[in-house]
């Protein structure tokens, strides 16, 4: 009995060390190992042929490993199973590894845009250096420096200070209450752009009155848009509040914003420093010009970064419910997507301009040919270049890593494809963060200038432009999250409606559409006379 127990032990471990060898032999096949080598476990005779456990592959299926004899641990695929064909993804299924392209977009752009930040950095380290060395003169050019110092750079910095403040909390308002924040922010905005213009106009000074008309203009026209738009919002409503849900299930999505007005902050702290400097410089209403095509170029920059990086994280969601890595993301958009935002931060701006101008061609009545023939071929023109780039593009960009044309041109086929062209022209969120841009910049205006008015009344008017500008551009920063979150909930649904992220707000939306029981009115693209 004790030895056919120590016979059956014995047994038992040689067959343990074979299932052990043929293991490693699988895994030596699956990385690719394809050469096998015979080991010989000890010094053998000639007539002695012990070999290692792979000892040889099958001759009909070289994954089959014969084993001493024994059956082989992978079968021979019947010949039904051979002759079926392999399924080959479709290339309107993106790959996997298509999300992960590690090609840089639009370079020329990138190069152009980097080149141009080298130029402006030297010429802002210059325009320091002609400040510091006027403030060393004893003339009059030193005394107006010295005022500058006195009674500009404070209002300028406490309004970078109040724009970022404003623009976080705008973030957030629309983030927690996007019902109530879409008409708050319409009807916000006409109350305060009406009042800083009533307020620089009541100081009476040429200058002050001829921004408080323009002030006062711009807040009629966005009060009848508020009244044209009114019955858009009740859907931007639902569209913003399912786009905003993925926003609570990463917490971090918030840092690139951060990173973004923190870069804004130094970089117009320095630019304001430059514009002082260039007053002691030749030809300084140029420079400063050229120095405010700069500040907008790279704040625009700033903003799409951060919307691609947001993009980036809730399309990857939507397309193949990953959890990203807001880091990483942001770094891709620093890096491989960043000539994207360059070339968009051009081309965006001025098709929006374009659309407003269309619309406002459209409402034109008369019987003027030749006024409507430049309406028909600026709509002709505008139509083709809002199918080669517009903002939609930026979701296939983070997404798919394509170029700025190639992107508008597939996301706006996926529009078509989906009947979704009118429901997309129709959208008023970039109207909406639009405006609460200008609502920022119209506060600030109202603080800074009562504050300049009462310590230097010729600086008033140059410090309200400026403070505008600056809360305009830093509350467009921050509004990039709800902006891409959107963005990423339509382009994702076009181009994959089935998706049980999705709810029914854009099919019951076409649904009404269709039936003409909602009234759409879309970006025109033909002039009404001309539909005939």
């Amino acid at each position: 009995v004790v030895e056919r127990e120590n016979d059956e032990q014995v047994e038992r471990k040689q067959e343990e060390g074979k299932k052990e060898d043929i293991e490693e032999g699988v895994k030596d096949l699956e990385k690719g190992q394809m050469g096998f080598q015979e080991q010989v476990i000890g010094a053998n005779p000639p007539n002695d042929n012990h070999a290692s456990m792979l000892q040889r592959l099958n001759p009909s299926n070289p994954l089959r490993i014969v084993v001493n004899g024994s059956v082989p641990r992978f079968p021979t695929p019947s010949p039904s199973q051979q002759s079926q064909p392999r399924a080959t993804p479709t290339p309107s299924q993106p790959s996997l590894a298509t999300l992960n392209s590690g090609a840089y977009t639009n370079r020329i752009s990138l190069f152009l845009f980097l080149l141009h930040m080298v130029i402006a950095i030297g010429l802002v380290c210059f325009l320091l250096f002609k400040g510091i060395q006027g403030l060393l003169r004893e003339d009059d050019v030193q005394r107006k420096e010295k005022r500058l110092l006195e009674f500009l750079l404070p209002q300028v910095e406490a309004a970078s200070f109040l724009s970022i403040t404003l623009a976080l909390a705008w973030q957030k308002a629309v983030r927690e209450f996007p019902k109530f924040m879409v008409q708050f922010i319409l009807w916000s905005c006409f109350l305060m752009s009406l009042s800083a213009g009533i307020l620089l106009i009541c100081f009476q000074k040429p200058s002050t009155d001829v921004l408080g008309v323009l002030f006062m203009g711009f807040s009629i026209g966005n009060g009848l848009y508020a009244c044209w738009v009114s019955q858009r919002i009740v859907f931007c409503t639902k569209i913003m509040i399912k786009s905003l849900e993925p926003v609570s299930k990463f917490p971090g999505l918030s840092r690139p914003i951060y990173w973004m007005l923190g870069a804004g902050f130094l970089w117009m702290s320095i630019w304001i420093l430059a514009v002082m400097g260039a007053l002691n410089f030749y030809v300084p209403p140029l420079i400063i010009i050229l120095l405010g095509l700069n500040l907008a170029w790279t704040t625009e920059v700033m903003k799409n970064v951060a919307n691609l990086t947001v993009s980036r994280v809730i399309a990857l969601y939507y397309l193949r419910g990953m959890q990203s890595n807001t880091h990483f993301c942001f770094q891709r958009a620093l890096s491989l997507n960043l000539g994207s935002a360059c070339l968009g931060s051009v081309f965006v701006p001025t098709i929006e301009f374009l659309r407003i101008i269309a619309r406002g061609l459209n409402l034109l009545e008369g019987e003027d040919e030749f006024m409507f023939s430049c309406a028909h071929c600026c709509l002709r023109v505008m139509e083709s270049i809002f199918r080669y780039g517009n903002g939609w593009a930026f979701v296939q960009i983070a997404a798919y890593g394509k170029g700025f044309v190639k992107a508008s041109q597939d996301t706006w086929a996926l529009f078509e494809r989906q009947e979704m062209e009118s429901i997309v022209d129709s959208d008023i969120t970039s109207s909406i963060c639009f405006l609460t841009g200008v609502c920022s910049g119209s506060i600030c205006v109202i603080v800074v200038a009562a504050w300049t008015y009462t310590v230097h009344q010729s600086f008033t008017a140059t410090i309200s432009l400026l403070a505008f500008f600056i809360g305009y551009l830093m509350t467009r920063i921050a509004m990039a999250l709800p902006h891409a979150c959107v963005s990423c909930y339509y382009v994702c649904y076009a181009e994959n409606p089935e998706n049980r992220l999705f709810d029914q707000t854009i099919p019951d939306r076409k649904q009404l559409i269709t039936s003409g029981r909602d009234v759409v009115v879309p970006t025109p693209r033909v002039p009404r006379r001309f539909n005939a």
